[in-house]
This record gives C-alpha cells, sequence and structure tokens, in this order.
C-alpha cells in the first residue's frame, strides 16, 4: 500500500512541476482602473496594476470599463487589451 501512496505522490509533484512550466496565452476579465498617458492601468491575475495598450483599432475606453486582458505566452511584459466583452 506505502508503494501505491508513494507512486501516486511522484506522479503528482511532476504533474505540478510540468504545469508550473507550461507556457500559454492567457486571457481573463479585468476593468480598467485609470488612463495613463502611456496606457490604461488595469489589474493583471495576480491583482498588481499594469499599464498596458489597446490592440483593438478606433475604439476609446474609460474608467471602469471592463475589458479582456492577454498575456501572451504568460509573458507579462507583452500584456495587452484584446477585447470588450457584451453586455
Amino acid at each position: 500500500m506505502k508503494f501505491q501512496t508513494e507512486l501516486l505522490e511522484s506522479a503528482r509533484l511532476l504533474f505540478e512541476q510540468e504545469l508550473n512550466a507550461f507556457k500559454a496565452d492567457r486571457t481573463y476579465r479585468s476593468v480598467i482602473r485609470r488612463i495613463d498617458k502611456k496606457g490604461y492601468v488595469i489589474l493583471d491575475r495576480a491583482g498588481n496594476e499594469r499599464i498596458v495598450t489597446c490592440c483593438i483599432p478606433n475604439v476609446s475606453l474609460r474608467v471602469g470599463q471592463g475589458v479582456f486582458v492577454k498575456e501572451p505566452m504568460g509573458d507579462l511584459r507583452l500584456i495587452h487589451i484584446c477585447g470588450i466583452p457584451d453586455l
């Protein structure tokens, strides 16, 4: 019985390591906190404020508006606004 428990535990640890190293686009909802001269200030997944740009042409966003934010390959340096949810 102990062998089975150890085998399951090592499989769980291996799975967690692979999951943490997995790089993929992440898209989630956020809210525009304020507008800065460099771009829009939003909250990222961790709750930190980030200044981002909007890749939607000819759209003006306002404070308090909900947006979709994309992190390409999990890289916070490339984070941008990619959409506006339908209401």
